[in-house]
């Protein structure tokens, strides 16, 4: 199943109070689940990667296996597409986490302007304000980061969200030498070349 997802997080003093927000939606754009996820305390950064952790959990609960992911947060791609090195040592942690969470689907992930991403940004300052977690839909089960690594990947051999299998093919038979004739007497010095 594709699905569409926008994400956003923010922190209100960066690091303070936060929030990550998520929305996921069919592709006829009709809403399946959304959430905005109160954080007592974080940097905008560490908003943003919750996001998409917890938009890879619920995408997973809720069955899809193509994502189509929106971002306002131009780093977020950058370093998920491995365009920009991650050098904040919790920052990698988080990717490692999410890395393993997206290995089940195939993922599509851009950028765009934070105009164009409002959905989760509201949602994100929802749950900031009521300073607990809101949503429709949400994850229900929450797994801790030591979860998702201790728990067996669910298909290994999924590349671009379809299972492979090691490919056989026939062997060839490899062609009778056609070698010159020696003279009689002559030593061969070439194998035949």
């Amino acid at each position: 199943m594709q699905v569409k997802i926008n994400i956003d997080g923010g922190s209100r003093g960066n690091p303070g109070p936060g929030a990550s927000a998520y929305v996921i939606c069919a592709m006829d754009g009709k809403i399946l689940a959304q959430e905005g996820h109160f954080m007592p305390h974080c940097t905008n950064n560490q908003a943003e990667y919750t996001a998409l952790k917890l938009a890879l959990i619920k995408a997973a609960e809720l069955g899809a296996t193509e994502l189509f992911i929106i971002s306002d947060s131009l780093l977020l791609v950058k370093q998920y597409l491995g365009e920009y090195k991650i050098k904040n040592p919790d920052l990698a942690a988080r990717m490692l986490v999410i890395r393993r969470l997206a290995a089940r689907f195939t993922v599509h992930i851009k950028h765009v302007l934070r105009h164009l991403n409002k959905a989760p940004d509201a949602l994100a300052n929802k749950a900031m304000d009521a300073k607990q977690s809101v949503g429709y839909n949400p994850i229900k089960h929450l797994p801790e980061d030591d979860e998702i690594f201790d728990a067996p990947a669910d298909k290994t051999n999924v590349v671009n969200g379809v299972e492979i299998t090691p490919v056989v093919r026939e062997e060839k038979k490899p062609a009778a030498k056609k070698g010159k004739k020696q003279a009689p007497g002559q030593m061969d010095l070439f194998g035949g070349f």
